[in-house]
């Protein structure tokens, strides 16, 4: 009598893993009608909560934004996470705006290459983001009429890594219209706000009127709110120009931010475009300008001096001498200095001040940023550390943000402020400094100048180019910079090209801490369509020049038309706060210009 059913003499074939695979992916990528492609990504309590995400997106400040917490379902996540880390490759990028590790371009993923079918849960991810259902859900907690929301796929997975960071800007491109990140940090331990890399959002303030000039919305220089990039959270806001500002913080822990990063979009760009950050970065005109009004120059001196010196006198040098290192001043280094300058048309003059100040402004510096607690590594956890009666923040947070001292009393020895302002009052907007460099330089007399005192915070302050501060004719930079270290030029293998040594002056120099001085040439290509790819985009800038962040040394540079700077966010692990007295003069025409436009 024979019976039915397996051989239980035999055990069954061993699948093999291969197998295994095929069926996972077969699952993930089936396309049952009765299914919905959002079953198995997206957790259904979080779809029937409509109600509550409005209401709360509704109230929200600065600015309409939500937080969906939990929003896929369990364990889908850690695979799409296990996914990026085992089969993504990562290009860091870096810009005078962001500093970040791209990774997964996913709006250029096709669907039959190599890289999708290593990455069917990266896919179905994508797939259901996009949906008409999903879209619809995002409409209408976004407050959004049906139908806004096109099926462009935008959206790319980026690293933000120990230091990275994006500044402030409000994501307007093209035909944006919702913004989200979908937060894929690790699940344990959960990410705590000392590790930073936190959304920030900033809100809006109307900027001063100019000449008339329109009023216009600009983020004030610290957010008010911030958001913990926690695993399987996403945040989400409409992007509007000049009201959307937001940034992402420093990662200042030891683990990567990692992130999917995208928007939707709608059938046409909104209005009033031309406030978007990225159109004002790139608008020239006096509303943009954040440096200042010119004071014009002293120079008051006898002909006989000028005739018995070539417009350096005796009386100047001696009247220096209590400031500048001697050095600087004798008639063979002048004559050095200024034959470097007209062919580089750039100089650094380390130990420029003399002992006396250069000692002073180091204790106090120093002081101020052992009380306030930053840099070495430490994270900035509170925006407004160093402000104070004397020390002002300096916005919009989308050109800049740093302390730049407003005190006037002088007369304070131990204090940094007042000791910095005192060099620039005495020495940078003296008649006497105006003729040491004319003499350096060559270029003629200094005719009018315009300056502050800054502080850099560590893991805080930078400065962005843009068009506002674009050179409209020849300027003459000189910055005097003070930094934790010694001051000393750094020295590099020649046959390698690598720098040597590890101390706090090569800290500096390596240009990883941020901190240093940055030249560009303005970029005239005008580029409309963006995607994510382009959203950290480094490929436009012409770098002409950087000068690192150098203790007690004075840096002249001679800026041509169209040309930009920027101060590079300083990070977190920079050795200290980069202090400066930043001046910069408007230099006499030779006389064959001026005949000519006579």
């Amino acid at each position: 009598m024979s019976t039915t059913g397996p051989d239980k003499s035999e055990p069954p074939p061993k699948r093999s893993r291969l197998e295994d695979v095929a069926e996972e992916k077969a699952e993930l990528t089936s396309n049952d009608d009765t299914c919905s492609v959002l079953d198995n990504v997206v957790d259904s309590r979080v779809l029937s909560n409509v109600g509550q995400y409005l209401e709360t997106y509704q109230d929200a400040k600065p600015y309409r934004h939500g937080l969906i917490e939990g929003i896929c379902v369990d364990g889908f996540l850690e695979n799409v996470l296990d996914e990026i880390k085992q089969n993504s490759k990562v290009k860091f990028k870096e810009s005078d705006l962001f500093r970040v590790y791209q990774s997964i371009d996913m709006a250029n993923l096709s669907g039959d290459s190599v890289d999708a079918e290593k990455m069917p849960y990266i896919m179905k991810l994508r797939s259901a983001l996009y949906s008409s259902e999903f879209r619809s859900f995002v409409e209408k907690i976004s407050d959004l009429e049906s139908g806004t929301l096109t099926e462009q796929v935008d959206c790319a997975a980026n690293c933000h890594a120990p230091g990275c960071h994006l500044l402030c800007h409000d994501d307007v491109i093209g035909t944006r219209k919702v913004s989200y990140i979908l937060y894929l940090t690790d699940p344990l331990p959960l990410w705590t706000k000392e590790e930073g890399g936190q959304l920030e959002l900033y809100d809006s303030i109307i900027e001063d009127e100019t000449d008339g000039a329109r009023k216009r919305m600009v983020p004030k220089a610290f957010p008010c709110k911030t958001i913990i990039p926690t695993f399987n959270n996403m945040a989400y806001f409409v992007v509007k120009p000049g009201e959307s500002f937001h940034s992402v913080q420093e990662v200042f822990g030891d683990r990567p931010r990692l992130s999917l990063q995208g928007w939707y979009h709608a059938k046409s760009a909104p209005s009033q475009m031309e406030d978007a950050t990225l159109s004002r970065l790139k608008t020239t005109g006096k509303e943009e300008d954040t440096d200042g009004a010119y004071t014009e120059m002293e120079h008051e001196m006898t002909k006989e001096d000028q005739a018995s010196t070539g417009d350096l006198s005796e009386a100047d040098r001696e009247y220096l001498a209590q400031y500048i290192n001697g050095i600087y001043l004798s008639d063979s280094s002048l004559k050095e200095i200024c034959a470097r300058f007209e062919d580089e048309s750039s100089v650094q003059l380390r130990h420029f001040l003399v002992d006396k100040w250069a000692t002073q402004i180091k204790a106090a510096t120093t002081q101020c940023d052992e009380r306030d607690r930053l840099g070495k590594g430490a994270g900035a956890l509170d925006y407004a550390v160093g402000v104070d009666s004397e020390w002002k923040a300096t916005g919009p947070a989308h050109k800049q943000r740093f302390l730049e001292y407003t005190g006037t009393d002088l007369s304070k020895a131990q204090s940094a402020g007042a000791t910095l302002q005192n060099i620039k009052c005495s020495v940078f907007e003296s008649p006497q400094f105006g003729r040491f460099l004319k003499k350096l330089t060559s270029l003629g007399a200094p005719l009018a100048y315009r300056g502050r005192v800054r502080r850099f915070r560590p893991g805080l302050d930078y400065t962005v180019a843009h068009y506002g501060i674009l050179t409209r004719k020849p300027v003459l930079d000189a910055t005097l910079c003070f930094a934790a270290g010694s001051g000393n030029q750094c020295i590099y293998d020649e046959s390698t090209g690598d720098q040597e040594g590890f101390d706090t002056d090569a800290v500096w120099d390596s240009g990883d801490v941020g901190g240093f001085e940055c030249y560009i040439a303005a970029d005239d290509e005008d580029e409309e369509e963006h995607d994510a790819d382009d959203e950290y985009d480094d490929e436009d800038d012409t770098e002409l020049l950087s000068v690192s962040a150098s203790d007690n040394t004075l840096s002249l540079v001679y800026r041509n038309e169209g040309t930009m700077r920027f101060i590079k966010y300083v990070g977190s692990g920079a050795p200290s706060s980069r202090w400066d007295v930043s001046v910069e003069y408007e230099m006499e025409e030779d006389n064959d210009e001026v005949e000519t436009d006579s």
